[in-house]
């Protein structure tokens, strides 16, 4: 089992930038890739990053590309989100997600809000 708590969701201005954070706790030894998914009102859960959690490898969503970096800090089992230059189409929930011997965790999710 693994446990997910994401967290620095918040309200901010277009063109501004927030850093969201996902602890993972439980068997995160075998952990072999976290990443973040977002979820708009009304809209389906789609892929937003992803982190190759051994090699260190990236993989972006074009509609983030450049403006949000995912990072990792292994010693604290920690996964982050960094959106800089955010606009108001990337409100959403933004989830945490980690695959862990072939199963799929998910966080509660931390809610994104941009104003225009």
């Amino acid at each position: 089992q693994v446990q997910l708590v994401e967290s620095g969701g918040g309200l901010v201005q277009a063109g501004g930038s927030l850093r969201l954070s996902c602890v993972a706790s439980g068997r995160t030894f075998s952990i072999s890739n976290m990443g973040w998914f977002r979820q708009a009102p009304g809209k389906a859960r789609d892929f937003v990053a992803t982190m190759n959690w051994r090699l260190g490898s990236t993989n972006y969503a074009d509609s983030v590309k450049d403006r949000f970096t995912i990072s990792r800090d292994n010693a604290k089992n920690t996964v982050y989100l960094q959106m800089n230059s955010l606009r108001p189409e990337d409100t959403a929930v933004y989830y945490c997600r980690a695959y862990n011997l072939g199963l799929t965790y998910w966080g509660n999710g931390t809610l994104v809000t941009v104003s225009s």
